[in-house]
């Protein structure tokens, strides 16, 4: 099994050969290890037109090496001010914290070459990171994108968080998010979410506003909570993995989800069709924990995974814990369904609860998000 705190699971994937990446389960990018490919030297922006062939008024171009309209991905979030912007991004590493905020409505950005592995936005803030004139930056502020508007639409893109533990010893604010989104109809299409502690960050921007989010055909990894929030978000076709560790000693080395729904939102994460992967040893992940935020402790955390395959890294006879003692997993609305895999393996009935056939008739993703239809776009 591969280290956790090895470059390659989070930094050095943007430099490691391809047979390298492959070991991880991933691809690495080419277009770093042996020079941009013929296609990203020629035509950066891909079938997605050009500045001097611009799709739409309200197409912008995103290149780093300078033959777009802007070359960081946050100039060209700030250029586009109101609704309906589409940001074309060219394959590269764009190392930067963007963020958009609720004014800047249905905006959709693409990786060009449509594959998410060529265009990464990363950047390397904790939780614990000491932020220019005092303070932390805190989790929220850890961040590398942060979406908070309606309508937004992504494609073939990675959003990575390369901080690593072992390399800040001195912090104990290990969060380090890659995507922290909040806005109602969110989309993510073949997208990659690449960090450690809290990669995912599916939120919504106040506790009253239920936040619909759909993502599909991405790959998450990560080692605790790694996904979380208080949306109302589908995951469909997805690929979970969780990492390894050297830094503990015992299980459990983590989490995958840790939801914090509202207790009036009736619907909070929908895993559909996916699968859960691990470098770890086996049974050494919990496939949930409910978060109770002390903001909210009226919260009652919400997960369904059905239709699903969990691999051995999942403790089969005891896959949910609690975060908090008062607030315990058995109080919350944990579920599954028709679920396969060694992880998935009910050895313990107490601790499986599962749907019956009369309830997975609501857990869908059109109950969950109403009469927004994602998939359509797929």
């Amino acid at each position: 099994m591969s280290s956790p705190h090895l470059p390659l699971s989070r930094r050095g994937f943007l430099l490691a050969g391809a047979g390298a990446g492959a070991a991880l389960g991933l691809t690495a990018l080419p277009a770093y290890a042996s020079g941009l490919p013929a296609y990203a030297t020629n035509r950066p922006f891909g079938r997605y037109g050009s500045p001097e062939h611009r799709r739409t008024p309200q197409t912008l171009y995103v290149d780093p090496d300078g033959r777009g309209d802007f070359t960081t991905v946050q100039a060209a979030v700030t250029a586009a001010t109101g609704s309906g912007w589409t940001l074309v991004l060219a394959p590269g590493v764009y190392r930067e914290t963007v963020a958009a905020d609720t004014t800047r409505t249905e905006a959709t950005w693409i990786g060009a070459s449509e594959n998410p592995r060529d265009v990464v936005i990363v950047h390397d803030n904790a939780a614990g990171t000491p932020k220019p004139g005092g303070g932390t930056y805190g989790t929220t502020g850890s961040a590398t994108v942060t979406v908070q508007s309606d309508g937004f639409t992504a494609r073939w893109i990675t959003f990575a968080n390369d901080w690593l533990r072992a390399d800040h010893p001195d912090i104990s604010g290990t969060q380090a998010v890659a995507l922290k989104v909040q806005g109602d109809r969110s989309a993510f299409h073949h997208c990659r979410f690449l960090g450690h502690q809290d990669t995912l960050y599916a939120d919504s921007v106040s506790l009253g506003v239920f936040a619909r989010q759909y993502f599909a055909h991405c790959y998450v990894e990560g080692d605790v909570d790694f996904v979380f929030g208080r949306a109302r978000a589908v995951y469909e076709q997805c690929h979970f993995r969780t990492l390894n560790r050297t830094d503990l000693a015992a299980a459990p080395y983590g989490f995958v989800f840790a939801p914090s729904t509202a207790g009036a939102n009736p619907y909070g994460y929908l895993v559909s069709r996916s699968r859960i992967s691990s470098e770890a040893p086996d049974a050494y992940y919990k496939l949930a924990r409910p978060w109770v935020p002390s903001s909210d402790t009226t919260a009652r955390p919400s997960l369904v995974v059905r239709d699903s395959w969990l691999g051995s890294g999942i403790d089969a006879v005891a896959p949910y814990t609690d975060m908090s003692a008062g607030f315990p997993w058995q109080n919350q609305r944990f579920a599954e369904y028709r679920d396969l895999g060694p992880g998935a393996e009910i050895t313990v009935a107490g601790n499986r609860p599962q749907l019956t056939d009369e309830q997975a008739e609501s857990a869908t993703r059109e109950t969950y998000l109403g009469d927004w239809t994602p998939w359509k776009e797929c």
